[in-house]
């Protein structure tokens, strides 16, 4: 007979050793807390995910309850959660998926796409006053933020890039441009770790920073957004296919829409530009500092990746 999925858990907020049959780590959160599959047979498991982010304490289970609901099942069920108002003791069980592949393939990216486009098109209405936060700047702050450190976000383009000219040019789009004001469900940190394929079926995880964004935060993210431990290879081919995709979906969903798909296209290459240059400025500093949070070998995979994508936005706008 299985445990109770609450007995599984100490009070502490560690799990039971006495319930379960082995475990092993899927990953370690930015609290140190681990993420990890345990089993209470030989052949049932469960993935159990303590707070990873004190700063997210309630908010996972929230948005399962509150908004989750009106989706399709494309994310793990919970299956037992704490009460606890305690960082150090808060926890989520969810269904284990079972192996997962994030893999960043044009079936799987375009089938991420046509999931995002139906949640952007549901009503914000019932969220508006929700207590949502996404976990970076939102791009009007990032575009304040590289206009105060203009001289030195060139300084730093110049020493990984030969010529200032795309990012002169960025500047002077910038002041002259602005972004749009529409505003849609955001995942709010959907980078490969957070989709993945299982059983021939793709999923989206981790939904505890889902807020109110624009539609070019979901999509950066899925697209253009680096990662030290995920990094991936973008082409402006793949990257079309995303983006027409996700018009044609979104139109499809919101019998209303008038977006215009070239205007939105522009729009999303400056956005993408704007937030890789962003991307740049902090992973350079996460190289150039004294600590050890992320691989350095990792964060100049990640540094050329951002590079790349960043270029080839550029090249784009106009």
């Amino acid at each position: 007979m299985e445990p109770s999925m609450n007995d599984v858990v100490r009070s502490d907020g560690y799990l039971n050793e006495d319930k379960i049959v082995k475990r092993e780590i899927l990953y370690k959160g930015m609290n140190g807390r681990n993420v990890e599959r345990f089993y209470v047979s030989e052949s049932q498991s469960y993935v159990f995910k303590p707070l990873t982010n004190n700063e997210q304490l309630g908010k996972e289970t929230w948005v399962y309850e509150q908004v989750l609901h009106d989706f399709r099942p494309i994310y793990p069920s919970i299956r037992a959660s704490s009460t606890s108002d305690r960082p150090e003791a808060s926890w989520i069980i969810f269904e284990d998926l079972g192996q997962l592949e994030h893999r960043f393939e044009e079936g799987i990216v375009l089938e991420v796409t046509r999931q995002m486009a139906y949640w952007h098109s549901l009503s914000i209405d019932k969220w508006l006053d929700a207590p949502l936060k996404g976990p970076k700047p939102v791009i009007e702050e990032l575009v304040q933020d590289l206009f105060l450190k203009k001289k030195h976000v060139i300084e730093i383009w110049t020493h990984y890039y030969p010529s200032p000219v795309i990012i002169e040019n960025l500047f002077s789009l910038l002041e002259q441009s602005s972004f749009s004001k529409s505003r849609v469900l955001s995942h709010g940190d959907l980078h490969l770790g957070n989709y993945a394929r299982s059983n021939h079926k793709v999923f989206v995880l981790d939904w505890e920073h889902a807020h109110l964004n624009t539609p070019l935060w979901d999509l950066y993210h899925l697209v253009d957004i680096s990662h030290p431990i995920f990094p991936k290879v973008v082409t402006n081919e793949l990257r079309e296919k995303v983006l027409d995709s996700y018009v044609e979906q979104f139109k499809a969903h919101s019998s209303n829409s008038e977006l215009d798909q070239l205007a939105f296209k522009k729009e999303y290459y400056l956005f993408s530009s704007t937030f890789s240059l962003w991307m740049l400025l902090l992973i350079h500093g996460d190289l150039t500092s004294g600590e050890d949070k992320w691989d350095k070998g990792l964060l100049k995979i990640q540094l050329e990746e951002t590079l790349s994508n960043l270029v080839q936005c550029a090249e784009r706008i106009g």
